[in-house]
């Protein structure tokens, strides 16, 4: 497989959970995440991709979005994995994607999405376009842009040294368990279940632990931000430990909705330092309920600087520009 191969990762289960009952959380159909997968598409080969490697799913989205276009010498191949029908899929094509040296790979999903792809290929150069809902790993970026981008890091004409930041990590380990990992937020619950996986009762709160804090955005990270700020380029994450009769900050939890949660006490944390967590409960990666701590069951929690390498399209741009990449001229009048 060439170098120059561009994975596309599209979540078709994105934008449609629970929080579109219980809040006002918009919903992200497959029909639009089809016309941003074509933009992309059409971005990679205006910037000279002749190789994308995508994930299959049962709705078609990128193959389907492909079947209206002309793809001249774009070559589309699917990675194959088995089809759990689940998060292990984006796991699954990650590595995949990993194995054939995707020089770039581009997302379509929310938080829970790329962390399912960290999960498979922990320090990815990634492109991650938001469809999820409690969205603060992803942005909101054009489709056509974010394929130009990523095919301009494919061909070479901007390195990625250049133009990507290494993103943090929450590395998880659970006692007689495997390990896990969060790209912006873990949580201990105070509950017995799993259930419908999406947080949004701040009362069932224990601790949480960021690697971002940013006043922002949605979801649990909004409320670290809104208690003591940190940016994804601070070499710190932030603890908060929920309950108590003392400070109580309002954050939107879910779209729509400021709700009071209380807090005992709140600190930075630095890279690499260790924190117990301790069962009953349930573990929330990133906003979605993941695993069960059994009663005295320890996980212990840090935070690394190891994670995603996520591209700035803009400055992709800003370097393709300034080096003229997208100027052709033509030939002297004489034919010369």
């Amino acid at each position: 497989m060439p170098a120059a191969s561009v994975g596309i990762i599209a979540n078709p289960a994105s934008g449609k959970d629970i929080r579109r009952l219980v809040a006002h959380a918009s919903v992200f159909d497959n029909g639009e995440k089809s016309n941003i997968i074509r933009r992309v598409l059409l971005g990679l080969m205006e910037a000279g991709v002749e190789n994308v490697l995508y994930m299959p799913d049962p709705n078609h989205l990128v193959d389907g979005a492909a079947e209206r276009l002309d793809l001249g010498s774009l070559s589309l191949e699917s990675v194959p994995i088995p089809g759990a029908a689940s998060a292990i899929d984006t796991e699954r094509a990650a590595a995949a994607m990993s194995d054939a040296a995707c020089a770039v790979v581009i997302t379509l999903g929310g938080d829970g999405t790329n962390r399912a792809v960290a999960r498979g290929w922990r320090d990815v150069p990634l492109i991650a376009i938001s469809t999820g809902t409690n969205n603060v790993f992803p942005v909101m970026v054009e489709g056509t842009l974010a394929g130009v981008a990523a095919g301009l890091v494919a061909r070479g004409a901007v390195s990625l040294e250049e133009a990507a930041s290494q993103t943090k990590t929450i590395h998880v380990q659970i006692e007689g368990e495997s390990d896990d990992l969060a790209l912006v937020d873990a949580a201990l619950l105070d509950e017995r279940w799993i259930g419908s996986r999406a947080v949004w009762q701040p009362h069932q709160l224990r601790q949480l632990l960021l690697a971002r804090a940013e006043p922002a955005s949605l979801g649990l990270s909004a409320i670290g931000g809104l208690l003591c700020p940190v940016e994804q380029r601070d070499d710190s994450g932030l603890l908060v430990v929920a309950g108590g009769n003392g400070t109580v900050v309002s954050a939107p939890i879910v779209p729509g909705n400021y709700l009071d949660v209380p807090v005992s006490a709140f600190r930075r944390v630095a890279l690499g330092e260790s924190l117990e967590w301790t069962g009953p409960g349930v573990l929330a990666f990133d906003g979605e309920r993941d695993r069960r701590l059994q009663p005295g069951q320890q996980a212990r929690l840090s935070v690394h600087r190891n994670g995603p390498r996520v591209l700035s399209i803009d400055r992709v741009l800003h370097l393709a520009a300034c080096r003229q990449t997208f100027v052709r001229r033509h030939g002297s009048e004489d034919g010369d």
